[in-house]
């Protein structure tokens, strides 16, 4: 696995996960990629700093800075938000999103769960969805 900092057309900077650089290439081309904040998928590769090991008789700040924690709590709440006013779909977020992209339901905020190759044939046909920042657990797995 490698990965890659990306940068979006509206310049969010995010980080992604890819098996290779050609696997992150033929993604990105079929516009599978796209920016967690907007959603959109004109994404490319940001300037990334290289990955430097420490000598092993020193040890490196790990900490998240301030800043960076805050932002994190912010897009935490921010979901949380949002989920909140959502409704819970499950595995039918695929039929349902492409049934209000066709207006054959009314639409509202919906989140669920879709298999990859459904996400692929929603980004496809224009189905406005974007993925969650944080994992959600299905409401009737929360204790």
């Amino acid at each position: 696995m490698i990965v890659f900092d990306l940068r979006c057309a509206r310049a969010h900077v995010f980080e992604a996960w890819f098996s290779s650089s050609s696997a992150f290439e033929e993604q990105r081309e079929r516009r599978l990629v796209s920016c967690p904040l907007c959603g959109g998928t004109d994404v490319e590769k940001a300037v990334m700093a290289p990955n430097v090991s420490a000598k092993s008789n020193r040890a490196l700040a790990t900490a998240p800075s301030e800043t960076s924690t805050e932002a994190l709590l912010k897009l935490a709440a921010f979901q949380a938000e949002l989920l909140r006013r959502s409704r819970w779909v499950g595995s039918d977020f695929a039929t349902e999103a492409r049934a209000m992209h066709e207006g054959e339901r009314p639409e509202g905020p919906i989140h669920g769960q879709a298999s990859a190759a459904e996400v692929s044939e929603l980004v496809e046909e224009g189905v406005p969805i974007a993925p969650l920042l944080f994992p959600v657990a299905p409401p009737d797995q929360i204790n």
